[in-house]
């Protein structure tokens, strides 16, 4: 059973930083897609960065420049590095993955993990 579980959420000020963690586990091998998605109380979730298993990244223009997607596939682990947060980037993070020959943020995530709340203070 393919599962992600994401970690490192949590409370800042603005222009903080977090890092956030999704491990994932019961994969034979390694998706050729992973992302992080997020969602703020009231809004549609959004895709915030994708990466596919050539290291291939793709950024939603609010989030260029401040945030980092990276993956280290010794450890089956999805990272993103968020700093310069604002109180724009509070929302619930999910990471996804998606097993199809493309990456894409409208690719068709199949498998979520159940999400790290970040929230963002002035």
């Amino acid at each position: 059973q393919v599962q992600l579980v994401e970690s490192g959420g949590g409370s800042v000020q603005v222009g903080g930083s977090l890092r956030l963690s999704c491990a994932a586990s019961g994969y034979a091998s390694s998706p050729y897609c992973m992302g992080w998605f997020r969602q703020a109380p009231g809004k549609e979730r959004e895709g915030v960065a994708i990466i596919d298993s050539g290291g291939r990244t793709a950024y939603a223009d609010s989030v260029k420049g401040r945030f980092t997607i990276s993956i280290d596939n010794a450890k089956n682990t999805l990272h993103l590095q968020m700093n310069g947060l604002n109180p724009e980037d509070t929302a619930m993070y999910y990471c996804a993955t998606l097993n199809r020959p493309w990456c894409s943020f409208y690719g068709g995530f199949g498998v979520w993990g159940q999400g790290t709340q970040v929230t963002v203070s002035s």
